[in-house]
Parts: C-alpha cells; structure tokens; sequence
C-alpha cells in the first residue's frame, strides 16, 4: 500500500492512536516523568532559537508543490550565524552551535500529530534527549536546555515520536546540528564555503509531486527504500566546486538505505571525522560504509583538477547489506540502479512477496553525489598529519568487564527485537538498568552466537545509543557470513567516538560506552527507522 502523504488525517488519527496506547512506568508516575513547558528561572541561555513545526508547500519538482512537514527556526538570542532555516528545501534548519554554550530551544508543534525532536549524538539530561514519552500534542510546546558538552562535531536532530518516527522523518522532521570548539579551530580546517554539510537522503514520489511511502509489511520489514537520491533536500544536486581542498560532512539521513560510498575515479576516500568528531588522525579507504544515521567527514582536494571536470561519489556494489530476508547476495550485488535522474513515481513500492522493487535497489551501483570544478583558485589547506587527540577507552574499567552486557537483534514472527523484546514504555527490566557514572561493556549480537546467519530475516542493523557516545572495540563475524561480509569490511571507520554502529547479519560488534553525568531515561534502538518504529527499541534506564 502506498500512503501519499498529502493525507493529513491519516497521519493525525494515526499518531493519536499510537499515543493512546502509551502507559508510563511506576517510576515515571512516581515524579521523574516532567514535560518541560516553561522557560527554567535558573538557566541564562547564550543562545535561544525558536523552533516552529508546521504543515508546508515546497517546490521541489516543476508544477504542483510537494505537502511537507517544515521547521522553521528563528534566532531569539546568539551570534547571526546560529540558524541556517535551508530555505526552500524540506530539510529542518542547520544549528551551529559552539561547545560549551548553553542553549535553549522552544520547541512549537502546529502538526496534525503528536511529535518531539531527539538530539542525535549530544550528551544531555535524560529529560532533553527527546524520548517518545515527551511528545507533545498538536498546539503545545516543548522547552529544551542545556550545555552543548560534546567536542566539535557533525551531529544531527529528528523527530523521535513512538511507532511514527521513519514516516516524520521521511516528512521532513531532520536537520543538522554543527558543533565547534577551539581545538578543532587551530587546526585551519577548511571552512566557510570549503565546509560543506551534505545530507544524503533517498524519497520517492507520486504522479502530484507527493512524497509516497509504503506501508506494506514486507517493506516495513526490510526498511523504506525510496525511488531517488536527495541531497540537501534537492534532486539531481550538483555541487560547483573550486581548485581547493573541502570539509565534507556527509550525513546518512536515509530512512534505512545503506551506502558503500567511493569516488568514481578510484581516488581514495579520505576520513577525517566521524559520527562524535574528528578522528586521532586521517584515515584512507578504497570506500566507506555510511548507514542510516551515521555520519562521516571527508578531506577532497580539488586542486589538481580541471575547470569543467567532474567527480561523483556513487554506492558501489555489495552482497553483506542486502535486506532480502533469507536472501543474502541475491539483490545485493545486482547493478545499474536509476541513477540520480528519472524522477521516480511511486509506482511498486511494497511489492509482491519479499522482492524489493526500488529503482535503487539496495547494495547496487548509483551516483549519489556529483562535483563540478567551475573556478580556479589561489591558495589552500593543508591535510593535518594529526588531528584531535582522543582517550582510548580501556576494556579493563568497565564495570561489567567480566560479564559484558549483551544485546540480540532478531527479526520474527513480523517484530523486530532486542534481548526477544519489543519496545514497551512501561517495560524496563532489570538487566536494562545502568549505574550513572559507569563504563559499560556492551555487545551487539546479530545473529553470531546463534549460528543464525542464513535463516529468515537475515538483515543488518545501525545500532544507536542515546546519550554519551561510545568507542568500537572490536568486530567478530560468524564463519558463515564471512563471503558477504567481505564485501563491507574494508569500509568501516570504527575508530574516533561513534554514536552508531552497524551490525552486519552474523555479526557481533563489541563496544565501550560511559554512563555518565546524567540519570534517567536514555534509549537503544535500530536506526533502520522502519525497525525502530515496528519494536526493536528499549529503554536503559541509568541511575
């Protein structure tokens, strides 16, 4: 089934329907549970934004406009450059924010539906991380504040709203939220225009120029694939580029669509920052893994090339991250996708059994992103031998060191589970508590331990942890997913602070992950946004 999402009543009966359901734990209703509505007396923001949400008409295609959901932010307080609106484009506002500032963001819902914006990557209170138990209703407010405590980094924000969080996303609820600091300034990183946010996304469309997305289980179960590649909220984008070295900041804001990003022309891909911030120091890789809600920043020098030429990133082909269920390798290495062009129609989206149909199947070849040199220029950057120094975790300090806290991914009976579990906002068990002020000791099992890599349901997962962000200690992979896995493994950037990880199927990812500072509610869940919103989330409840 296809849902146009200019049907508005669909999305509010929907969101209220959900939200009848929520019950809150007994210790939410002993009085930890505060929705914040008023401005705090004790907190002297130095910046201020308001952040209004609201049903919007973007011109995206020739002819009709295309029914969006739009934030619009508007600079209450703070230096001029703090809010970037992106007009023109679905995409929320660009938040540039300096560490150590502290902020307060008004959070205004005139949507048909419940909603609430989740922090993606920052280190906040319990109360301001945007858990599905904060949604506010249509008319109502939300009032955020904190200190940005996080290192410079690429960091984004989305709607977070329980069972309704991919299709809010997909509407139009994202945007990015760029933090610096002094130690990354002294570098002499490119910057202004050679400091580039760049948000992949992919949609797909009806014969109205409206955004479609399918409900049909199947597609629900292997995530929502849409039928062409958005950059910054725009199709066909071409970015006019000149002789100079650049910052990209690439962020993965796909519903559930994996990338395997390399340059056209076989030059290496050069890392220099990740989902937390800039790594230790440059890394190069023939390609790079970029799954939904990950981010990474890439160093591409220009300067050798010529006015008139062109370079394209494109997804190359791999087997590991095809979703068909039990099905691994058959889509995932077929080629030749749409390509950037063709405007797709909406037209099988959900298809018939387990097949997907997407023009862009997932694991084939595709242009995502084009560059044109259009101006030669004098001067530039220099690539830093080294970058940011970063405290390697020690396995030895975890407090659980000797019994790591292990996390399943399955997928059956048409859910998607944690440790057997769907997500329940009165259900947090024992084993799902966390002393503050810890190191923790966790591990992804997708499928290793069990031997399970071949069944039904055969699928990858970013794996994301609200809160602090964590370090990737190691990758082990079951003997019999390794001709797959081969396909990927080369392209992961698992050094510097992560904040999401993906699990490839017969994998488990081990990582080191600190409590601190803050008690409370904080969430794990798949970043496959399909997933996330069909269960396979938990609360971890630190105290």
């Amino acid at each position: 089934m296809i849902i146009n999402l200019h049907r508005r009543k669909l999305l509010k009966y929907g969101a209220i329907a959900i939200a009848g359901a929520i019950t809150y734990p007994a210790w939410v209703k002993a009085g930890e549970f505060v929705r914040v509505n008023k401005p705090s007396a004790d907190f002297h923001p130095d910046v201020e934004i308001e952040l209004t949400q609201n049903v919007a008409d973007i011109a995206i295609f020739e002819g009709q406009k295309t029914r969006v959901w739009k934030v619009t932010g508007k600079l209450v307080k703070g230096p001029s450059e703090t809010v970037d609106n992106n007009e023109g484009t679905y995409l929320a506002p660009t938040l540039r924010l300096k560490k150590g500032q502290k902020v307060r963001l008004i959070l205004n819902n005139n949507l048909p539906a419940q909603s609430i914006l989740h922090w993606h990557g920052l280190h906040v209170p319990a109360n301001m991380d945007g858990n599905p138990m904060y949604a506010i209703n249509e008319g109502e407010s939300y009032i955020y504040e904190f200190e940005i405590r996080n290192r410079a980094g690429t960091y984004w924000y989305h709607a977070h709203t329980h069972g309704v969080t991919a299709r809010q996303v997909y509407s139009g609820l994202a945007g990015l939220f760029i933090v610096s600091d002094e130690q990354e300034q002294a570098l002499n990183l490119p910057s202004g225009d050679y400091d580039v946010p760049l948000v992949i996304q992919d949609r797909s469309f009806d014969t109205d120029n409206q955004l479609s997305y399918s409900s049909h289980m199947m597609q629900r179960m292997q995530g929502f694939l849409g039928e062409q590649i958005f950059i910054n909220g725009r199709p066909d984008f071409v970015l006019p580029v000149a002789t100079h070295a650049y910052r990209l900041r690439l962020l993965n804001g796909s519903n559930s669509r994996v990338y395997k990003l390399a340059w056209d022309d076989d030059t290496p891909v050069t890392v220099i920052g990740v989902d937390g911030g800039l790594l230790e120091c440059p890394e190069q890789h023939s390609y790079v893994m970029l799954a939904p809600g990950e981010r990474l920043e890439l160093w591409m020098d220009f300067s050798g090339r010529a006015v008139g030429s062109e370079l394209t990133l494109r997804s190359i082909p791999f087997a590991a991250a095809t979703h068909g269920m039990g099905m691994m390798g058959g889509q995932g290495m077929m080629g030749g996708g749409m390509g950037m062009g063709g405007h797709g129609r909406g037209g099988m989206m959900g298809g018939m059994g387990m097949m997907s149909v997407s023009p862009l199947p997932p694991g084939s070849d595709y242009p995502v992103l084009k560059f044109r040199v259009t101006k030669k220029e004098q001067g530039n950057n220099a690539l830093p031998k080294v970058l940011t120094p970063i405290t390697a975790l020690r396995m030895k300090d975890a407090q659980n060191a000797a019994n790591p806290k292990t996390i399943t991914l399955s997928m059956r009976h048409m859910s998607a589970l944690l440790n057997g579990r769907s997500y329940l906002m009165n259900d947090i068990q024992p084993d799902e508590m966390i002393p503050v002020n810890t190191l923790q000791l966790i591990e992804f099992d997708n499928g290793f331990s069990m031997g399970m890599h071949g069944m039904m349901m055969d699928m990858p997962h970013p794996m994301h942890l609200h809160g602090e962000q964590f370090q990737i200690v190691k990758r082990e992979m079951n003997s019999g997913a390794q001709e797959n896995y081969q396909t990927v493994a080369a392209g992961f950037v698992d050094n510097g602070w992560k904040d999401v990880v993906l699990v490839m199927p017969g994998e488990k990812v081990t990582i080191l992950k600190p409590f601190n500072d803050f008690k409370g509610t904080f969430m794990v869940h798949c970043h496959n946004l399909e997933h996330e919103d069909m269960g396979m989330m938990r609360d971890l409840l630190v105290k």
